[in-house]
């Protein structure tokens, strides 16, 4: 049996311990903060799944693949969508209890979706509701927890990651050795002005494994997600509202996402975000309004309980007026490069949820499709510890090559210390919801100016990685120069085409 070290405390962290546990295996979690802190406690529109008999894993799989916008890779998806009922049910088992009606199970529509497949617990509290239960699950195993403690680098000996180096609570950076080590440190959402993350998504995972040799791969996607309240801290309102019937409305009052695509608010998130993003514009920096009236007081604060106090809490009666909403940078579709038991290039380094890039989202994350992911491949890579890789390696990086992405960071790595506002500043305005050759030049020019600072806190450890995400994110967009899904290039002419054919 193996010693091994997870580091995350999310859906994917505490999966990964507890079936690690179970299997036999000694495990160390780490987290930088609160093990009830992160995206899992945050997701509100729920867990994806075919568990109904009008659906099928099938459908699931085609939703899956169209919203990635041709660059979902089908292996992946089939696996997320052939196991995932089975891991919602152990979900279950492990004490979530999803919101139940008279003929059972609750199901929501969210975009993209072609059938309602969407459970969720406290009406808009699944994340939280998963998280809970799986806390006290991991609670009751043999799993050794230390709160606050954060990842700085992992350590390579021989070409094979032996532990991490690790900044504990105490400000001491001490060196944990395992076996294996399990990243499940979630996205970069921090790199943005505007996001939905909360403060602990600063990439750390990603960027450590890239500092150790590991490939990644399609770090350009950055899912915006079409509906934050534009309010301060831009808390996300839920895919699952437009599911349940609100719309968007421009500053007049009209709807126009038809104009935009048939499928209206129900598009998927990249073209629904690009339509909100290009109307504010358009009405001269005024948000447009997301309404949900008509669905009624009662409902919203029985449905989405959480919802209606965050836009109580603004200043806003969503049930009487239409409230303001803005894109903000919600999820990564890239990340460490892995294959379909969480195994990355670097032998004895496993990468599971949002740090992970399994070729599941594509170009495009399927609404509600992350906790499922999380949850499949943590169970998979649980179960691929101590046990010899099979002969394919992790898939081919898709983005611009490592050689070039480390040859561009190791030679611009010298200039003024970095600040993160104004780093978090230069991302949304260049490398937000849509971006061009000239923009993302003059971004890679100014990264170019800046230096990391040496990692000695908690906070200067973020803020290395940051920058080093923001380096690589910017170099991986410029290389794609073709839009695809969430990576909207305005200079690509074909993109153009589209623009002015939904323009017109």
């Amino acid at each position: 049996m193996a010693h091994v070290l997870v580091v995350g405390g999310g859906i994917a962290g505490l999966w990964t311990a507890v079936r690690a546990t179970d299997a036999g295996h000694t495990v160390e979690l780490v987290t930088k903060a609160e093990l009830d802190e992160g995206n899992t406690r945050y997701a509100q529109g729920g867990i994806a799944a075919a568990l109904f008999p009008d659906d099928s894993a099938a459908r699931h799989a085609a939703d899956t693949i169209a919203a990635g916008a041709g660059l979902a890779d089908p292996g992946a998806v089939r696996v997320l969508c052939d196991e995932g009922p089975a891991r919602v049910r152990d979900l279950i088992r492990f004490g979530v209890a999803f919101d139940r009606g008279e003929s059972g199970l609750e199901r929501g529509l969210e975009a993209a979706h072609s059938r309602p497949r969407i459970l969720h617990a406290g009406g808009d509290a699944t994340g939280a509701a998963i998280q809970a239960a799986l806390v006290a699950t991991v609670r009751r195993r043999a799993v050794h927890i230390d709160e606050g403690a954060m990842l700085v680098d992992l350590v390579v000996e021989g070409g094979r990651v032996a532990g991490a180096r690790v900044l504990e609570a105490s400000g001491a950076i001490t060196v944990r050795r395992a076996d294996a080590v399990v990243l499940a440190t979630g996205g970069s959402g921090c790199l943005s002005r505007y996001t939905t993350n909360p403060a602990v998504a600063t990439g750390d995972g990603i960027a450590a494994a890239w500092r150790a040799g590991a490939q990644l791969a399609d770090l350009e996607f950055t899912q915006f997600h079409p509906t934050a309240l534009a309010a301060p801290g831009t808390p996300l309102i839920s895919e699952a509202v437009r599911g349940e019937g609100a719309v968007l409305r421009d500053a007049h009052g009209r709807r126009f996402m038809f104009d935009v695509d048939p499928r209206g608010e129900l598009a998927p998130r990249d073209v629904v975000a690009r339509a909100v993003w290009r109307q504010a514009i358009a009405q001269g920096g005024a948000p447009v309004l997301l309404d949900a009236t008509a669905l009624g007081r009662e409902h919203l604060a029985r449905r989405f309980p959480g919802l209606d106090a965050a836009c109580r809490a603004a200043g806003f009666d969503w049930a009487n007026e239409a409230v303001p909403v803005t894109p903000a940078a919600h999820y990564g579709m890239g990340g460490v490069v892995t294959d379909l038991d969480g195994r990355t290039s670097l032998p004895g380094l496993f990468a599971v949820g949002e740090v992970a890039r399994t070729g599941v989202h594509g170009a495009n994350r399927l609404a509600s499709n992350s906790l499922l992911e999380a949850a499949v491949f943590a169970d998979r890579a649980a179960r691929a510890l101590g046990v010899a890789p099979a002969a394919t390696a992790p898939s081919a990086v898709t983005t611009a090559s490592a050689a070039t992405v480390v040859t561009t960071v190791v030679l611009t790595a010298r200039g003024q210390l970095v600040e993160r506002a104004a780093l978090q500043t230069l991302m949304w305005q260049h490398v937000g919801l849509e971006r061009d050759e000239a923009g993302l030049t003059e971004a890679s020019a100014t990264l170019s100016s800046w230096r990391s600072p040496e990692p000695l806190d908690r906070r200067s450890a973020e803020d290395r990685n940051l920058l080093d995400l923001a380096r690589l994110t910017v170099d991986a967009a410029l290389a794609r120069r073709e839009s695809l899904g969430a990576h909207f290039r305005s200079d690509d002419p074909l993109a153009a085409a589209r623009h002015a054919e939904e323009a017109a």
